[in-house]
């Protein structure tokens, strides 16, 4: 499934990310040591030692402070926690016999500037012929034209536009439901109506 080989893709550069940080750290904490052993060892002769040891110390401190700053943002992003990428979380809502499970689609986020791989988290029954399909995309660029393409492999494609400002702000509840902008089938006989295929979505 393509968004499970992007999973590992990004897991193995995570898991990079974090040795890289992890190694620069202990190399800073290792010019902290040395700087610190140096500075308490040395009998300094004039005020031009203690202020070039003291520069070298203060240098070795911002490389230590930078590299702990560096490991701490690597490891957040491998959480996915980094603040400073948002993203949207989706529920659609399509007719049982369209979807089964999640392995039947591929949904990407399209925009003027880019197409992103949507995380499909799972799909739902909800006991009356429709089914709820789960998932979320990260929000790389700031642009309002976004939209979110289910592709479907041998039943359509449905298009979503989402409402959001370039810079759309994080909420805790879900938005109301959409109707799909467009949908595109090979079969338009097999397709339910347009109404039958909705899409809420939050920011966080």
């Amino acid at each position: 499934m393509t968004t499970l080989s992007s999973l590992l893709i990004d897991s193995a550069d995570g898991r990079l990310g974090i040795l890289m940080s992890a190694l620069s750290g202990v190399a800073a904490a290792l010019a902290v040591a040395l700087a610190m052993t140096v500075y308490l060892r040395l009998s300094y002769r004039s005020w031009r030692d203690v202020v070039r040891h003291g520069l070298a110390t203060l240098a070795a401190l911002v490389l230590f402070a930078f590299a702990a700053y560096d490991m701490r943002h690597a490891a957040a992003a491998y959480l996915g926690l980094n603040p400073s990428k948002p993203a949207v979380e989706f529920e659609i809502r399509m007719p049982r016999e369209t979807l089964t499970t999640a392995s039947d689609s591929q949904i990407e986020l399209h925009t003027d500037r880019n197409q992103t791989l949507a995380l499909v988290d799972g799909v739902s029954e909800l006991g009356d012929g429709r089914s709820l399909l789960r998932g979320a995309v990260a929000l790389n660029h700031r642009t309002a034209d976004r939209v979110l393409v289910v592709n479907l492999p041998g039943k359509g494609i449905f298009e979503f536009r989402l409402r959001l400002p370039a810079e759309p702000h994080r909420s805790q509840e879900f938005g109301p439901w959409h109707l799909a902008d467009r949908i595109a089938s090979p079969l338009a006989d097999t397709v339910a109506p347009q109404d039958a295929y909705k899409i809420r979505y939050r920011v966080l």
